[in-house]
């Protein structure tokens, strides 16, 4: 279940009668040594994340509610999460792939009977198999070097994950007992993470309301209908569905919310309605232009694979 903070509640609450209603009770009376350790301890526990520059996160998906933890870091100082497991408990991917490898033998199947002919058949074989290898090394070490350069400095994100899948906790309690255990994880490459083991408290896992998302509302409020998009709502989950599908390797949610997809178009329109003035109205117009059954179910689908690769943890 989502964190409340974009429901409105239409109906006031109604207090109950009290013989006095002048006179405090004991339970109502803030005890102000409390407040100010309340107060201390989160600030505590900002400035831990704020030195060692990550941060809790909570998502709220279809199956629950869970805590992570998110970096950014430049590209060329992390190395990516290692799908090639995920990938092999993927059936449709795995039956592709051997769709593929029964047509190269077809393709390449020779019948020799010449044992002369053979032999040079072979040594021509083994010499073209070199060549195409260290072709195909050059072109994978041009390929990886061309994207680090573009990546340049640029800080990318790296969740709590681990061969692919998203780490999910959730309390902070199980989350804080995973980052002791010295479990193996995408974060433990951070020089700040043997830090963050030794230092962390679960009372530290409080996010701050900018990282807390609800993927579990958008497919419903898209479904509302455009008088009742939540812009904030909407903006706060396509930022972490990039997020996510950038740090676990999921091409077809990055496609999906690439520059000029609808998803896209439907990203610029709500942030043009949230910065107000003629852009606002602008965006207003765009808004009605989107369709809300194509939106929502696009949005779906990105939920629905961000779910997949998600490992829970209690």
């Amino acid at each position: 279940m989502g964190n409340p903070k974009h429901t409105e509640v239409s109906v006031a609450r109604q207090s109950p009668q009290r013989p006095d209603a002048d006179e405090p009770e004991l339970d109502d009376v803030d005890d102000p040594a409390e407040s100010d350790t309340a107060t201390v301890s989160a600030e505590a526990a900002r400035a831990l994340w704020d030195e060692l520059r990550i941060d809790p996160v909570e998502i709220a998906l279809p199956a629950g509610t869970g805590y992570t933890l998110r970096a950014y870091r430049p590209a060329r100082e992390l190395t990516p999460t290692d799908v090639a497991e995920r990938d092999q408990d993927d059936p449709f991917l795995a039956r592709r792939q051997a769709v593929d490898e029964d047509e190269e033998e077809d393709d390449e199947t020779v019948v020799i009977l010449d044992e002369d002919v053979a032999q040079e058949f072979a040594e021509s074989d083994e010499e073209d198999g070199k060549t195409r290898r260290e072709v195909a090394d050059d072109e994978d070490a041009a390929a990886v070097a061309e994207a680090e350069d573009e990546a340049g400095d640029e800080e990318v994100p790296v969740f709590l994950s681990h061969r692919g899948k998203l780490l999910l906790f959730k309390t902070p309690e199980s989350l804080v007992s995973f980052i002791r255990s010295g479990a193996p994880n995408d974060l433990s490459q951070l020089d700040s993470w043997n830090e963050l083991s030794e230092r962390v408290e679960p009372a530290d896992i409080a996010p701050l309301d900018e990282d807390i998302y609800e993927l579990d509302l958008v497919v419903e409020n898209l479904r509302g209908g455009h008088d009742t998009w939540d812009p904030t709502l909407l903006i706060e989950a396509g930022e972490v569905a990039r997020d996510l599908a950038y740090a676990l390797r999921l091409p077809a949610v990055l496609d999906m919310l690439s520059a000029g997809s609808s998803l896209d178009d439907l990203d610029e329109a709500l942030r043009a309605t949230v910065d107000g003035g003629v852009g606002g109205f602008f965006g207003r117009r765009r808004l009605k232009k989107i369709g809300a059954q194509t939106a929502s179910l696009g949005w779906r689908t990105i939920v629905g694979k961000i779910s997949a690769v998600v490992d829970w943890r209690d």
